[in-house]
């Protein structure tokens, strides 16, 4: 009985404890180029997809469309290339710099394996720990289920929005804003 009491004792008190020690002791892990935690990976994607399937839309509210296409892939350009990269383009040295690393989400299957409710969940909330921000306060819910739709939909796309989501040449930036033409996020719409 007397070992069964300690195996407790040492479940409840002591374990919790070493754990906790080893993280405030600040020998865990935290830069980005650190190796992740045993699990880290695994207890993240569980959490996360989880609380995701309890909370997403399951029906778009608007239509998977080539307007609907060609307006997010200008939110694209503005907001999420930074990271997660243009078709056949590198992804810049922010992306590089990021753990974990954002994903490629017009190289190989991207996100068409989501469902877009799933995409527009982490746009609209974003993900905790991962550098991927929230956009809920910055675009409407238009705007990220434009996005979101797109990305659903990359693998199906037009050569017109593939030719939207192209960086604009050096000098189509300076002469739009020189002509006072708003940006995307200067459009918020409610």
């Amino acid at each position: 009985m007397r070992t069964f009491l300690a195996g407790i004792v040492i479940g409840i008190v002591i374990v919790p404890l070493a754990v906790y020690f080893y993280f405030a002791s600040g020998r865990a892990p935290v830069a980005t180029t650190d190796k992740p935690l045993p699990f880290e990976r695994k207890l993240a994607n569980s959490a996360l997809h989880a609380h995701i399937d309890q909370e997403m839309v399951k029906t778009p509210p608007i239509p998977a469309n080539e307007e609907n296409y060609l307006a997010g892939a200008e939110i694209y350009r503005e907001h999420c290339a930074v990271c997660h990269g243009l078709p056949g383009l590198e992804q810049d040295m922010i992306a590089k710099g990021m753990f974990p690393k954002p994903p490629r989400l017009f190289r190989g299957k991207g996100v068409t394996d989501d469902e877009p409710g799933e995409t527009y969940w982490k746009v609209a909330n974003g993900i905790r720990l991962t550098g991927m921000p929230a956009f809920k306060s910055s675009l409407n819910d238009t705007q990220m289920w434009q996005v979101s739709l797109l990305l659903a939909n990359a693998d199906k796309i037009s050569d017109r929005v593939k030719q939207a989501l192209k960086p604009p040449a050096p000098g189509e930036v300076a002469s739009s804003q020189a002509a006072g033409e708003p940006n995307v996020s200067s459009r918020r719409k409610h």
